[in-house]
């Protein structure tokens, strides 16, 4: 097998996003076959769970809550639905940055006319706030539940905090995503010890394989576990954290680089979508089964709920699950927004002020009272619909062979993924037609 030769053009280590030296040099060991067994995959891990923290945020808690508390297992086929459509859409983003060197942003940017470029930015901006708001409000009601902060001061917390985790960069992100995976694996511990408390019905959660819906609040639940649940603004930033990573030109280093990558999207996304899963089996054996159908509307209640119905500091779990979530992934989604911003208008601005204008519409919310829930439950259906703006251009893009090179997508590919569009689009049709036609 001969040495991947690297991209003369490309940034050395120190400039790439993200990646270090030490784990450049670790890939090109593995790459060029000098490292076996396990330890060969290593150094590929990141990328795919930095973007999976999205797929775990407070508004995922929101959504799977509440559809698990009103519809017991019935929504569990959009969960796994949604996890299988995101190893899909993450490969597919994952591969776009190792054989173009581009992310999705530059991608747009050098394919469409300037007014659709800026169409697409603005809808991505807006997209960024929603999971800002959702995963800013859930730190917040994470610090209230476990300490009794109120929201405002709790805001305030979680803003330094948020900081403080993206001030690990100066330092390599290889520490970066050491944290996110810290933090991934105190919500899994979190969940695995609720699901063991509930135990829930192997039969019941099999029931809910079979696709079905319950009128239009069933389908308002499962728009926003979709948006909850395969996030565009990852769809983004997966393509930034792949594309200088390990820089290579050789179209053969290219494919064994994508392999690699594949496995960290596989055990990210299939460890996102068991959280997931978790969240919505949880609700439906502990609330839809004792009739406490209205708890999975309210964290605060749910957070209480556990607690009395499980026991054994069930709540205490849920609300450190819930702050850590908020924590990790609202520094992600600035990274994400960073990444938009750059990649469509060439415009960079320092990370602190990406933050504070983010994070701003989270403290108005905070501040004037809003239901935290409604606005987590809304904010996912508002990503669901940014979905397509995303999906579509990676999917020109990804078919592309000018763009791709050997990586291009086969057809096959390519039609699983504007399946995967055509359901999106027709979920969000369908909830319009049942709220705004009286179904």
């Amino acid at each position: 097998m001969s040495t991947p030769s690297r991209d003369p053009s490309a940034p050395g280590p120190a400039e790439a996003l993200p990646g270090d030296a030490l784990v450049l040099k670790a890939a090109e060991e593995s790459l060029s076959g000098r490292r076996s067994g396990l330890r060969r995959f290593t150094p590929f891990l990141g990328p795919a769970f930095i973007a999976a923290v999205a797929y775990i945020d407070p508004g995922n808690f929101a959504t799977n809550m509440a559809g698990g508390a009103e519809y017991g297992f019935l929504l569990v086929w959009v969960i796994v639905a949604a996890v299988l459509m995101s190893m899909v859409i993450q490969s597919m983003s994952a591969k776009l940055g190792i054989a173009s060197g581009m992310n999705l942003a530059e991608a747009c940017r050098s394919r469409y006319r300037r007014p659709v470029v800026l169409g697409l930015w603005v809808q991505a901006e807006l997209v960024a706030m929603a999971t800002d708001v959702a995963e800013f409000v859930g730190a917040a009601l994470g610090l209230y539940l476990l300490f009794g902060i109120p929201l405002l001061p709790a805001a305030a917390i979680v803003a330094v905090a948020s900081y403080a985790i993206l001030a690990m960069q100066s330092r390599g992100f290889r520490r970066l995503e050491a944290i996110v995976a810290a933090f991934v694996g105190v919500i899994v511990v979190a969940f695995a010890v609720q699901v063991f408390l509930a135990k829930p019905s192997g039969a019941d959660v099999a029931s809910g394989l079979v696709p079905g819906f319950a009128g239009t609040g069933s389908v308002l639940l499962a728009v926003g576990i979709l948006g909850a649940t395969v996030m565009p603004h990852v769809i983004y930033l997966h393509s930034a954290l792949t594309q200088r990573r390990v820089p290579v030109a050789d179209p053969a280093a290219k494919r064994r680089l994508f392999r690699f990558e594949m496995v960290d999207v596989v055990i990210a996304m299939t460890i996102a979508g068991l959280v997931n899963l978790a969240m919505l089996v949880i609700a439906a054996s502990v609330f839809n089964t004792a009739g406490m159908t209205g708890v999975g509307d309210d964290l605060a209640q749910v957070h209480e709920a556990l607690g009395s119905v499980l026991g054994s500091h069930a709540d205490v779990l849920f609300g450190i699950a819930l702050l850590a979530s908020g924590l990790s992934s609202s520094s992600i989604g600035t990274l994400a927004g960073q990444v938009v911003m750059d990649g469509f208008l060439r415009r960079r601005v320092p990370l602190w002020i990406r933050r504070a204008v983010t994070m701003a519409p989270a403290f108005i919310i905070i501040a004037l009272g809003i239901d935290p829930v409604v606005s987590l439950v809304i904010s996912q259906v508002i990503l669901s619909f940014g979905i397509p703006f995303a999906l579509i251009p990676l999917l020109q893009a990804t078919a592309d062979r000018r763009v791709m090179g050997t990586l291009v997508n086969r057809r096959f590919t390519t039609a699983i993924g504007i399946a995967i569009a055509v359901v999106v689009i027709g979920l969000n049709s369908l909830l319009l037609v049942l709220t705004f036609g009286g179904g």
